[in-house]
């Protein structure tokens, strides 16, 4: 460590380079943040130019290089790439408007530090990189107006078709996913600081929960949108994540805040604090954040109003296999109602909730600390809490009741009255979630002469996860009530309350994901080339997985209507050893080598390869190019776990004709969720190519073409995947093997379906990112900064074990198209912001753009108030139902104009 007065002290745990940059004199006011290039540079203060004359190098301690690097102060050469993009242009490119943008850098370098890139263990100086990093840094964070890191990846353009958000009544109620180029969240990676994030133990199978991650300690958050298992290994197939966390800060800052959106209940509110302090040899950062979203009813969204239909109202099989309300019950009370056919259904948009109500709170705290001239410690630790509360309509079950019972309709013709129930008269069912989840760290950094330099730590995460369920039915309890007579199916609303209350059961599930990590990684430089220092970086890594996902008995006997889930529990050890070697054959040519092994206890072992070039034929222009394979482990989840019942909702022309609904409708089905405890790991190749162009001082661009093969993909067929399949094999492919789909023979309506998670066939996907950036210094009148990302599919095509090609980009919920737009004017103490979202037209979804605005104005007195509105005309999707509800949740938001109020004071 060499600290100068007056400056934080630096680490000299890179290269000989890295301490070279280390003695520059530049101005402490000043970042650097390239993310276009592959990079994320973040300029660390040097000591005074006092310090220098000692002429003595910090990690090597030879005088005449250090004279070498004073001389150099005099040769100043600007790599800077002026940011973001003209108001007028942007209108001109996106006359509908378009979304977030990538991070804008500020401008200010000079023999750049070496860092480390997402996607590269290699510490280099070089801004533009082989592979393409999109950056969102805390200023852009700010301006979003959003309460949290999921929110915050939502608005980003990789996430091609959406994201997984809290959902009320979902089995993993709380979680919130990112999910890059449609590929699924268990094929994106999410990294904390460069090392994976927890993995959530109520959806294994969907990686990391970002509700997880608190937004105020966020520094910056780094999109690598290129493959990069030789790196990181499993679910790096999409791309990688990488969220970097605050580890410079001095003083204090408190943030307080709330939102309260067009439509009712789902109101926000944020509160957070840091504190931080650093001398000569040590730093400290601390703090604390608390967000919550309300309840957001399914009544209150567009589209609640139109009325659930279900044959789980109050209805009976007739002995010619029809199915009819239930003679003597009154079908006017509550939320059941009459259909045109003479059954009995029961609107459950009228009680159920669309969105769970979160809360999450999170305490973090890091630290640094210089042991000596070569050795550095540091250790991290965070908890955070995430609570929800969900609703869902009572329970809808199947009840059957002996022949000659009281309850039996049909008395005498030798056969037991199969009911389709709706348990209103228990109440609805209500969820609630506790999740805790801990992550600690400890590491140490060092040098190892002057050539070669090592880190080497230990980390646990645990994330810890309870459910509580209120309101569910025990199944041969209330068939024992219903023979009996003590529970009257034609008047259920008159039944005893110590009846209601032996039949109900409070549910329960308590899961874990939990993780040892043992890791080591050594850098070291090999010999002189035409472009430079020839150096490598090896490591290794492993851990271990503790899994389990355990529901209460009852659940497990299937004993419980109207939940869904299983349980499901494992164990995995996993051991990796990487490398990576950068060949700088010229100052404008370098190639990159990577490769991984790893080696899973429970499925086998994978080696990951990994090629990208870097060539810069002008000082202005750079061509990049990788290719490299990966894989996906099979999830510990879906390994080991037990068949789940699930009444999912299916869109079945058959069985809507047979209920007397319209063929479109969407009717929920008894549904049996399997285990895959034979699934193979998926494996992918994908190659990019794309060029870095800045031939301006206020403009810079970039674009990339990617193309992504995914073989043996690990596929979860839901329901509606398996109806399709039925109805049309030719275009989705037969039902695959081990799941099933059952009919009633005399109306064709569905009575069972078997889904799960199959290995299936392959899938393709191709396309090109780029992004348009311009800063423009207006001297006087201010400064203005605008950014343009635009993520475009070419394809994303699924072929099926049966050879059937199916294109997603022809179904609703995979746009081609998505653009972001931000635009930002600082003057003086105030600062204005405009950004705006685009997606594009999917199916029969038309294009959809919304826009978000802010104002903020830096008092005099440390403080920064922020007032804004997100989706600022009020816009709403379209009603289509997909996936059970009115609109697609995952891709769109039904909150409408959300305004708000933000304060923070520094000290």
């Amino acid at each position: 460590m060499w600290s100068g007065s007056g400056d934080r002290s630096i680490a000299c745990t890179s290269r000989t380079a890295s301490c070279a940059g280390v003695a520059q004199r530049r101005d402490p006011r000043k970042r650097r943040t390239s993310s276009d290039q592959g990079t994320s540079i973040g300029l660390l203060r040097a000591a005074p130019m006092q310090a220098l004359t000692t002429c003595k190098h910090p990690c090597t301690g030879r005088e005449a290089f250090c004279r070498g690097v004073l001389q150099m102060q005099h040769d100043r050469l600007s790599l800077s790439i002026k940011r973001a993009l003209l108001v007028a242009a942007g209108l001109a490119l996106a006359p509908s408007a378009f979304a977030q943008a990538d991070a804008a850098a500020d401008a200010e370098s000079s023999m750049l530090d070496t860092i480390e890139v997402t996607g590269s263990r290699l510490k280099r100086s070089e801004v533009e990189g082989a592979v393409p990093v999109i950056v969102i840094n805390r200023e852009q964070i700010d301006v979003s107006g959003d309460v949290s890191v999921a929110d915050v990846l939502r608005d980003t353009t990789f996430a091609s078709f959406g994201n997984i958000r809290p959902q009320s009544g979902n089995t993993a109620q709380s979680l919130a996913t990112i999910n890059l180029r449609g590929l699924g969240s268990g094929r994106t990676l999410v990294l904390i600081d460069g090392r994976r994030a927890p993995t959530n133990p109520m959806f294994a199978a969907g990686g990391s929960d970002l509700n997880a991650i608190p937004l105020a300690a966020v520094d910056r958050i780094e999109i690598l949108s290129d493959g990069a298992s030789a790196v990181y290994g499993s679910e790096a197939i999409g791309g990688v994540v990488n969220v970097i966390l605050r580890k410079d800060f001095n003083g204090a800052e408190l943030r307080y805040g709330f939102g309260q959106t067009e439509v009712e209940g789902a109101d926000t509110e944020e509160m957070s604090g840091v504190f931080g302090a650093s001398n000569d040899t040590t730093r400290i950062i601390g703090g604390f954040s608390a967000n919550k979203r309300g309840m957001l009813y399914t009544r209150d969204q567009i589209g609640g109003n139109e009325r659930g239909v279900s044959v789980y109202g109050n209805n009976y099989v007739t002995p010619a296999g029809l199915i009819r309300a239930v003679p003597g019950f009154d079908c006017t009370q509550g939320a059941f109602y009459m259909t045109a056919n003479g059954q009995c259904s029961f609107n459950f948009n009228s009680v159920a909730a669309d969105e769970a109500k979160a809360g999450t709170k999170s305490v973090f705290t890091r630290g640094d600390h210089q042991i000596n001239d070569n050795w550095s410690v540091y250790a991290s630790a965070t908890v955070t809490k995430v609570d929800t509360f969900g609703r869902y309509a009572p329970v809808p079950g199947v009840v059957v009741v002996d022949e000659g019972t009281p309850n039996d309709i049909v008395v005498g013709d030798g056969q037991s009255t199969t009911y389709y129930h709706r348990f209103a008269a228990a109440g609805n069912r209500d969820t609630y979630t506790d999740s805790t989840n801990s992550d600690y760290l400890v590491g140490f950094e060092g040098r190892l002469g002057d050539r070669a330099g090592i880190e080497f730590g230990l980390r646990r995460t645990d994330y810890k996860f309870i459910e509580l369920g209120r309101g569910f039915i025990v199944r041969d309890l209330a068939e024992q009530f219903a023979n009996e007579g003590r529970y009257d199916l034609s008047d259920p609303y008159g039944a005893d309350p110590e009846v209601l209350a032996g039949m109900t059961a409070t549910t329960s599930r308590e899961s874990r994901f939990k993780t040892d990590e043992v890791f080591a990684v050594m850098d070291f430089d090999l010999f002189e080339m035409g472009g430079g220092t020839s150096n490598a970086v090896v490591g290794a890594e492993y851990r271990d997985d503790y899994f389990q996902d355990l529901f209460d008995s009852l659940s497990e006997a299937d004993q419980i209507l109207g939940s869904s889930g299983n349980s499901a529990s494992g164990t995995r050890k996993a051991k990796a050893a990487f490398f990576e070697w950068l060949l700088p054959f010229s100052t404008g040519f370098d190639v990159t080598l990577a490769g991984r092994f790893d080696d899973y206890s429970d499925f086998g072992n994978a080696f990951s390869p990994k090629v990208s070039m870097r060539w810069s034929p002008l000082d202005s222009l750079t061509l990049r190019a990788s290719y490299g394979q990966g894989f996906r482990a099979p999830p510990l989840d879906i390994l080991t776990q037990k068949p789940a019942f699930s009444a999912q909702s299916v869109s079945d022309p058959q069985s809507c004709i047979a209920l007397g609904e319209d063929p479109d409708c969407e009717l929920q089905v008894d549904t049996t969720v399997l285990g895959a405890p034979n699934l193979d790991a998926e494996e992918s190749t994908q190659y990019s190519a794309g060029f870095v162009w800045s031939p301006l001082d206020w403009f810079d661009m970039s674009l990339d073409y990617y193309n992504i093969e995914v073989e043996n993909t690990i596929t979860a067929v839901t329901a509606q995947d398996v109806v399709d399949s039925d109805l049309n094999p030719d275009r989705f492919g037969p039902i695959p093997a081990g799941l099933r789909i059952v009919r009633d023979p005399v109306t064709g309506r569905i009575t069972q379906i078997d889904s799960g998670t199959v290995n299936a066939g392959t899938l393709n996907t191709s396309g090109i990112d780029a992004r348009f950036n311009t800063d423009f210094e207006l001297g006087d009148a201010g400064s203005l900064k605008n950014s343009l990302v635009v993520s475009y599919v070419q394809d994303f095509v699924v072929t099926n074990t049966a050879g059937v090609e199916l294109d997603q980009l022809d179904l609703d919920g995979a746009p081609e198209l998505r653009m972001a737009l931000q635009n930002s004017y600082s003057y003086g103490d105030w600062a204005f912001a405009w950004n705006a979202n685009y997606i594009g037209q999917n199916g029969a979804y038309s294009s959809y753009t919304t826009h978000d605005v802010q104002i903020a104005w830096s008092a005099p007195w440390g403080g920064r108030i922020a007032v804004g509105a997100t989706n600022v005309g009020d816009r709403y999707p379209e009603l289509i139902d997909f996936g059970g509800r009115p609109f697609n949740f995952n891709l769109y938001d039904s909150y409408g104009r959300t305004t708000y109020l933000r304060y923070t004071q520094a000290f």
